[in-house]
């Protein structure tokens, strides 16, 4: 039996450094109180912390590589779990998983904080959460960074991430076998090292002692908010053109959520947006390579991102 070296090695599995802290905050849905689980990088006393929100179906621990990079700036990172993710609860009615709860959920996160600004960095899912709050009167976004994602996503591709989720395995008897899931529904990220598929590997996956296989840190009933209307056509142009902060967009140059056409939209509807391109992957820059993270590095410390517009 090889089960307790599987689990050794999940714990083992990543030699980076781990978040300074780690902390949790009530939200509040339609049904109850749930669970929001977060991690914190660098110094807590830092003024603009800068919050990291994850996509779809991923967790906060995506950012490691970039916070460990913030964090030697000098800059508080805090990295939450959107409910159904990571160490977060999952919500007891699947309806609520949309963006009007994620909202508010990162809102009562920022109150926790105490802090009166943040700069955002969202990759997809993360993205339109940062739009649309940026986009609202009185935000307290300060900078913005939407990672490969704009404010109108098409009908086709949102039914195309629902019939992925549908497929989502509940469990896997290895690692191994999680590595090559994650490996290949998330191709996308482009070329990565063994170790950086690892990292992701073991921060999406849980040993459970009673069942004896690795699940999923990712609530299946996710899939059933993509049958809400108001993901028909998700539209958040509205909130586009409302936010008055500088922006960053990061966009895969393969990506299918984000068009080149979409990107000169937003360019031409936000006068205060910027554009990075990374030609060498899809749907989402992973921000885990020096050069991807300096883009928004670079950007938070108010420095004008390089590289083509």
């Amino acid at each position: 039996m090889n089960r307790p070296h599987q689990a050794r090695d999940a714990r083992l599995m990543g030699s980076r450094p781990e978040p300074a802290r780690s902390g949790s905050v009530l939200g509040l849905s339609t049904t109850g109180f749930h669970e929001i689980a977060y991690v914190e990088w660098g110094p807590e006393e830092s003024e603009v912390p800068v919050l990291c929100v994850h996509g779809l179906t991923r967790q906060g621990r995506d950012f490691d590589h970039l916070a460990e990079n913030l964090a030697r700036r000098r800059r508080r990172v805090v990295c939450p779990d959107l409910p159904g993710r990571g160490r977060s609860q999952s919500l007891s009615d699947p309806g609520d998983y949309a963006l009007p709860q994620y909202c508010a959920d990162m809102n009562a996160l920022i109150a926790r904080l105490g802090v009166t600004q943040v700069d955002w960095v969202g990759t997809s899912l993360g993205g339109l959460i940062g739009i649309v709050l940026a986009g609202m009167p009185g935000s307290c976004i300060r900078r913005l960074v939407v990672n490969d994602i704009g404010p109108y996503v098409s009908s086709v591709g949102l039914l195309r991430i629902g019939s992925y989720l549908g497929d989502m395995p509940r469990s896997f008897v290895t690692l191994a076998r999680a590595e090559r899931y994650f490996r290949e529904i998330l191709a996308p990220y482009g070329e990565l090292s063994d170790e950086q598929w690892r990292h992701i590997t073991a921060h999406s996956v849980r040993w459970d002692e009673t069942r004896h296989v690795f699940t999923m840190l990712c609530d299946r009933e996710i899939a059933r908010a993509f049958r809400n209307p108001w993901l028909v056509s998700l539209n958040l142009w509205k909130y586009w053109e409302r936010i008055g902060v500088p922006t960053l967009v990061l966009h895969g140059a393969k990506s299918d959520l984000l068009t080149h056409e979409l990107c000169d939209e937003m360019l031409e509807r936000n006068a205060n947006a910027t554009l990075h391109r990374f030609e060498e992957c899809g749907h989402v820059p992973p921000l885990f390579e020096l050069q991807q993270i300096k883009i928004v590095t670079d950007f938070l410390a108010d420095k004008r991102p390089a590289g083509p517009d």
